[in-house]
C-alpha cells in the first residue's frame, strides 16, 4: 500500500484512496475465498469416494496461496494505476475552497502577524467577556439591594400610617426628635459611666 498520505485527496473525496484501495483489496480476496469454498464443495460432491477430503484440503489451500500471489502482484500494479491516474490530484489543481489561498497569498511573516493579531483579538475577547459577567452580578446585587430598600421604605411608610391612626404627627419628625433623644441618652450613659469609674477609682484610693 502507498506510503503517501494523500491528504489533498482525502479532503477532495471525503476519505483516504488508500482506504479505498484497502477496502478493493479486502472485497477482492473475500470474493476469492468464496469462489474457492464453492469450488471445493463440488469437488467433494464429484469426487466423494475417490479423494480423501483433506487431500481436496490441501489442493485447495494450494490453489488458494497460488492465486493470493498472482493477485496480490496484479493488485500492487492496478494500485499503482489507480493511484497515480484515478485518485490523484495533480500538483497545479487546487480545489474550490482552495483558490482564495491562491487570489491571497501572504508570507511567513504576515502569517504569523495575523496569528498575533488573532491572538490578541481572543484575549480582549475573553477580557470583554470576563468584564461583562462582573458587571452583570455586580447589577444583581444591585437588585437585591434595591429590593430590601423598598422593602425597608415600605415599613416606614406603614410606620408613618400607623402614626397618623394613632393620632401622631409627623413621623418623620417623630423619628428625628426620638434620635436625636437616643443621642442625648447615649451621652448622658456614657457620662455617668464615666462618673462611675472616676468615683471607684477615688474609692479605691482612699
Amino acid at each position: 500500500m502507498s506510503v503517501d498520505p494523500m491528504a489533498y485527496e482525502a479532503q477532495f473525496f471525503g476519505f483516504t484512496p488508500q482506504t479505498c484501495m484497502l477496502r478493493i483489496y479486502i472485497a477482492f480476496q473475500d470474493y476469492l475465498f468464496e469462489v474457492l469454498q464453492v469450488v471445493e464443495g463440488v469437488m467433494l460432491k464429484k469426487l466423494d469416494g475417490k479423494i480423501n477430503p483433506s487431500q481436496i484440503r490441501k489442493c485447495t489451500e494450494k490453489f488458494l496461496l497460488f492465486m493470493k500471489e498472482h493477485f496480490d502482484k496484479l493488485f500492487t500494479k492496478m494500485e499503482e494505476m489507480l493511484l497515480q491516474l484515478v485518485l490523484n490530484i495533480p500538483k497545479n489543481v487546487l480545489l474550490p475552497e482552495d483558490r482564495v489561498q491562491e487570489q491571497y497569498r501572504c508570507s511567513e511573516e504576515e502569517f504569523r502577524a495575523l496569528q498575533e493579531e488573532v491572538r490578541q483579538l481572543q484575549e480582549q475577547y475573553r477580557a470583554e467577556v470576563a468584564t461583562e459577567q462582573a458587571l452583570l452580578a455586580e447589577l444583581e446585587e444591585q437588585k437585591i439591594v434595591k429590593a430590601e430598600l423598598e422593602k425597608t421604605l415600605q415599613c416606614f411608610d406603614e410606620l408613618e400610617n400607623i402614626c397618623r391612626q394613632h393620632g401622631i404627627g409627623n413621623f418623620k419628625e417623630s423619628l428625628a426628635l426620638l434620635t436625636q433623644s437616643s443621642k442625648k441618652l447615649q451621652e448622658v450613659l456614657k457620662d455617668v459611666e464615666e462618673k462611675s469609674k472616676k468615683m471607684k477609682q477615688d474609692d479605691q484610693l482612699m
